[in-house]
């Protein structure tokens, strides 16, 4: 169990749970919440909660929350997977967006 408080347009941005179920409840205020289904339909699921709603993110999916109130800013996937240090395998990241070597070589030299 764990509490949350967003500041206004804060997010938790993408992440998973590989072993574990996510229930979340509105205790204040409204948050967007979304998740994307599994290959191959890979379809975005969005809903805008409300006090006292609850929402259930599925095991193993890709989710986010969002704050809806003010200006959100920017927290970037791409300096984290491709900007890490170490850097993550070029293999690993070359099979989990279905692309060559190569361009991941390239992404990792811009970050």
């Amino acid at each position: 169990m764990v509490r949350i408080d967003y500041a206004p347009w804060g997010i938790n941005s993408l992440h998973t749970h590989p072993r574990a179920t996510e229930i979340l409840t509105v205790i204040e205020g409204s948050l967007e919440v979304g998740f994307v289904t599994s290959n191959p339909e890979n379809r975005h699921i969005t809903k805008i909660l409300k006090k006292g709603d609850v929402f259930i993110f599925p095991v193993g999916l890709i989710h986010y929350q969002r704050n809806i109130g003010q200006n959100p800013g920017v927290i970037t996937i791409a300096n984290t997977i491709f900007g890490s240090k170490p850097d993550i395998s070029t293999d690993l990241l070359a099979k989990a967006f279905q692309v060559d070597k190569s361009v991941v070589w390239q992404l990792q030299a811009k970050f």
